[in-house]
């Protein structure tokens, strides 16, 4: 069974993290998303929201889950049997930080491999610190992520 993790802070999820989760799906037998619990990073949204707005978006595909991890990725994919870590990448200095983390992943765990997916040219600025910094300030973000989240955000 092909098991993959797609970890980030999901804070908030976007379009353009449903489109690498879309396109990556023919992939995959099992897709889980993590959250992953980062210590440098001071989060928008409530990890149960996150969780919840994730869940939302593919309530009706059980090759989905999420999922809420602390500590290494390599360590959550050992527990949930993924031997793949997808990524998306936006912009070449995306690729660049994601090969030294990729690298270091499999340094640590033989058995697993990243796996690289470009972004849709359409989803190239949408990224969710943008999101949220547009949020913060008043503006307008449905264009730029799911209806689990827009109910949540604008009810």
């Amino acid at each position: 069974m092909r098991i993959g993790l797609f970890p980030g802070t999901f804070d908030p999820i976007t379009i353009g993290h449903l489109d690498i989760i879309d396109r990556a799906l023919p992939l995959f037998d099992k897709l889980y998303i993590g959250i992953g619990r980062n210590a440098n990073k001071q989060p928008l949204f409530p990890e149960e929201d996150r969780l919840n707005w994730i869940k939302e978006c593919y309530r009706k595909d059980d090759r989905v889950d999420a999922l809420v991890y602390e500590g290494l990725t390599v360590n959550c994919c050992r527990r949930i049997g993924a031997t793949f870590i997808l990524r998306g990448i936006r912009y070449v200095n995306d690729f660049e930080y994601e090969k030294a983390i990729a690298d270091m992943n499999r340094s640590i765990e033989h058995g697993v491999e990243s796996i690289f997916l470009t972004c849709s040219p359409q989803f190239t600025s949408v990224a969710s610190t943008l999101v949220r910094d547009v949020y913060k300030n008043g503006g307008d973000v449905r264009r730029f992520i799911p209806e689990p989240v827009i109910k949540t955000l604008y009810p």
